[in-house]
């Protein structure tokens, strides 16, 4: 189903039925459609799955990394939608100890960034390749606490797009916040997602 209001779209169990929801970010040059065929693999049978759509199918213009202004204002007006999506999951009766958040590069780096943002309890959250975003990691961004929200992200080593300090600094951040980060590096592995992720994504989060 098309929502013409935000730009997402919904798939899986009814919302009065569903266990928890899940919103997919979909990386650059993809789709809400893509990302969402990924629920298929994952263990969200019983979830609500929300994913929204970026204009031009891409979150903000330039690298993750690149200088804070050359991405805004797409990078606000990304975080902007999520935080409206959130709000729309919340009126269609989930508290946000039962939502969840799983994105894929681009999309795994503004899942982060937006989660960070606003720490709190969350179901758990799933990075695929992503970080937290700007030209160096600032501290004053972030606040709040996670109380212990899972949190998994996994990268290759090397990655052409992340590079691995940047994830680390980003776990750094995520576990001081209160959050209960576990970080799998796959050697030489290409910018995908591997099944292996997945079904550590399906131990860890949808469990």
């Amino acid at each position: 189903m098309y929502n013409h209001q935000f730009g997402y779209k919904t798939t899986g169990a009814p919302t009065a039925e569903a266990k928890g929801a899940l919103v997919m970010l979909h990386g650059r040059g993809s789709t809400a459609t893509n990302i969402m065929s990924l629920s298929k693999e994952l263990s969200v049978a019983d979830f609500a799955i929300y994913a929204p759509q970026a204009a031009n199918n891409s979150w903000y213009p330039y690298s993750f990394m690149a200088p804070d202004e050359q991405n805004q204002p797409a990078l606000n007006s990304a975080l902007e939608v999520i935080g409206q999506l959130v709000n729309q999951i919340k009126k269609d009766g989930f508290t946000e100890d039962r939502i969840f958040f799983a994105g894929f590069s681009q999309g795994a780096c503004l899942t982060l960034e937006y989660i960070t943002r606003n720490a709190k309890v969350f179901g758990g959250a799933v990075a695929f390749t992503g970080s937290l975003i700007g030209e160096h990691t600032r501290q004053e961004n972030y606040n709040g606490n996670f109380n212990g929200t899972p949190v998994l992200i996994t990268t290759g080593n090397p990655d052409p797009h992340v590079p691995l300090n940047r994830v680390n600094e980003s776990v750094e951040l995520l576990s001081r916040l209160g959050a209960n980060v576990t970080l799998k590096v796959y050697e030489g592995r290409p910018h995908t997602i591997s099944m292996d992720e997945v079904e550590l994504a399906n131990k860890l989060i949808f469990a």
